[in-house]
């Protein structure tokens, strides 16, 4: 196979051609949309560092979620910003709170739209970190008790998957245990296994106030140094009771996906993050950037590196497109 007698670019020469030979597709049921929901009515709020994205009142974000359904959008991942913080971010748990009330909604509402709900404190705390503080200091075995009582509180709700995110040791086991107790035994783990403290994060702070107020996550999230930490950290995940997992942030850790993947049989997700978004979207707007071609050839790289699905703001755009 060997020029002149094989010429690849006899099969790029038309887009149906091209489509033929395409190894790699997305799909709008590939994407989960990743929502914030506050307090109050009729509150559709855009954040200044994510154009184009909101923080919704509950009505608000059923109104996004089924806009998403109807795009073939496979589900949502809810993010809660609650009226009180705390020390412990009890409100976090509380049957009443935002995302409790967006669970059982949005389930009324798109009842075949799987509902995500994110399973961690820093938008809860008065101080910005993922669990109970003890002398300064990140309590894992204390948070682990308090993320039950989270887990059980969105079950409660009606959650199809609950995704623990603090990057706790033990955090899975502690959903799983505390799910199967109460009796909700068919609620799923989509479990943040391998999260990196990543300089991406920094919108995503800015739409829920949850910059840590001292110190950083580094003593608990993934050096962004590290591959086989995160293999180990899946391993682990997986034998406390993951039925999903996930790579964060995405486009900078495309290998850890591929490594994850090659590993393991059990469907990976990639988070494409605030950070990420953003930074396509100022390109895009300053005109240095193809925005809709950009889009679409960044989720694609998701898939070819052999995720399952992709956690995406662009979510509702790029079903749009793909549909177009």
């Amino acid at each position: 196979m060997q020029f002149p007698d094989y010429r690849p670019r006899r099969m790029r020469r038309t887009e149906k051609l091209r489509a033929m030979v395409r190894e790699t597709r997305l799909a709008a049921s590939d994407f989960i949309y990743p929502l914030f929901v506050v307090p109050g009515s009729g509150v559709a709020r855009e954040i200044p560092s994510m154009p184009g994205q909101y923080n919704y009142s509950v009505d608000k974000a059923v109104e996004a979620a089924q806009t998403a359904a109807e795009l073939g959008c496979s589900g949502v991942i809810l993010f809660g910003i609650p009226e009180k913080k705390d020390a412990v971010g009890s409100e976090a748990w509380s049957d009443k709170g935002v995302v409790q009330q967006a669970i059982r909604r949005i389930k009324k509402a798109a009842p075949d739209l799987a509902v995500v709900a994110d399973a961690c404190f820093c938008e809860y705390t008065d101080h910005g970190h993922c669990g109970v503080l003890v002398d300064g200091e990140l309590d894992n075995d204390a948070s682990l008790e308090n993320l039950a009582r989270l887990a059980v509180s969105y079950a409660r709700a009606g959650v199809d998957l609950v995704a623990p995110s603090g990057m706790l040791d033990g955090f899975v086991g502690a959903c799983r245990e505390s799910l199967d107790e109460e009796g909700h035994t068919s609620v799923g783990i989509l479990a943040y296994s391998a999260k990196y403290a990543s300089a991406f994060y920094g919108p995503f702070r800015d739409a829920v106030d949850s910059a840590p107020k001292h110190g950083d996550r580094r003593g608990y999230q993934m050096d962004p140094a590290n591959v086989r930490e995160a293999v180990r950290e899946v391993a682990m995940d997986i034998s406390e009771g993951a039925d999903m997992v996930m790579v964060k942030p995405g486009m900078p850790y495309l290998d850890i996906v591929r490594q994850v993947v090659d590993a393991f049989s059990v469907p990976t997700y990639a988070f494409q993050v605030s950070g990420e978004y953003a930074m396509l979207m100022a390109a895009a707007q300053n005109g240095w950037l193809d925005e809709e071609r950009a889009i679409l050839e960044s989720l694609g790289a998701f898939k070819r590196a052999g995720a399952a699905g992709i956690i995406t703001y662009f979510a509702p755009r790029a079903a749009r497109l793909l549909g177009a």
